[in-house]
């Protein structure tokens, strides 16, 4: 049973982005007010500038909170801290916290919120499904050759539809205060599996190239990526893509009733779309 009125507020932050975009279009289908987060709403909002918060924050009653770049990043916990004591003061009731599953400095942020004196839920998610084909390594896969270190390394990749649902669901209905959802797929694949059911799909033939941290931050930096993101992902397959991941957890079943999406039916959805065929 909803629990919110339609016409609390609900800020979005992250409103563009994999997760965010999800949870605010669900939100609207269910007739919920939303407001977007970002710099480019028409209340613009910015992790980067805290003089953007307190008008985005202005009448909203829960906020889902997608920290950008980064949980990992120098200065996140400090800025959670900051947004949440900023939420508060201006009404918010509930912060629903997208987190990172194996990294010590989100479980710091993760902290921040649950000091807030806010209702909190925190969704501490797995590698994305999505990364494959709106993120890092949708080019890799478009040129057929996917050159990444810890290539046997198991990963249980989330679906980033079960993210937005298990968020909606926190956001909009009692239950699930101080709640913590560890979210991931029901099993674990190496990326040279996932590229390869990938491979499968489109009928197309794309490589798994195992390189050492060493080779991928160069080539990364071969291809003029950031350097904020090469180091952001340098840290993710030094990090929390060294096996430590490798379990999968039950944060879906909990939160939803029912099993998590396969990575399979990912691949098949994604596949169907046309994003990975070459354009000729």
């Amino acid at each position: 049973m909803t629990n919110s009125n339609p016409t609390d507020l609900i800020l979005v932050t992250g409103g563009t982005g994999k997760t965010g975009s999800r949870v605010a279009a669900r939100l609207a289908q269910a007739g919920q007010s939303i407001r977007i987060g970002s710099r480019s709403a028409e209340i613009p909002f910015s992790w980067a500038d805290r003089d953007t918060w307190s008008a985005a924050l202005a009448g909203v009653t829960a906020a889902y909170v997608a920290f950008q770049p980064d949980l990992a990043v120098p200065g996140a916990p400090e800025t959670l801290r900051a947004f949440a004591a900023a939420a508060r003061q201006s009404g918010v009731r509930k912060l629903v916290l997208l987190s990172g599953r194996g990294e010590p400095e989100a479980v710091e942020c993760e902290e921040m919120v649950q000091e807030s004196g806010l209702d909190w839920t925190i969704v501490r998610c797995s590698f994305f499904a999505q990364n494959f084909s709106e993120g890092a390594f949708t080019d890799y896969i478009l040129a057929g050759e996917v050159a990444l270190p810890n290539g046997d390394v198991p990963e249980p990749f989330v679906h980033t539809d079960d993210i937005a649902e298990v968020a909606v669901l926190a956001l909009t209905t009692d239950g699930h205060q101080g709640a913590v959802y560890e979210l991931t797929g029901p099993r674990a694949l190496t990326f040279a599996e996932a590229v390869a059911e990938i491979a499968a799909a489109t009928g197309r033939d794309i490589a798994f190239i195992p390189v050492s941290r060493t080779e991928f931050v160069a080539a990364l930096t071969d291809y003029q990526v950031p350097a904020d993101v090469v180091s952001l992902l340098d840290y993710l397959f030094g990090t929390i893509l060294d096996g430590r991941n490798a379990k999968t957890a039950d944060g879906v079943r909990r939160a939803l009733g029912r099993e998590p999406r396969d990575f399979t039916e990912y691949v098949r959805d994604t596949a169907s779309t046309g994003i990975w065929n070459i354009q000729g």
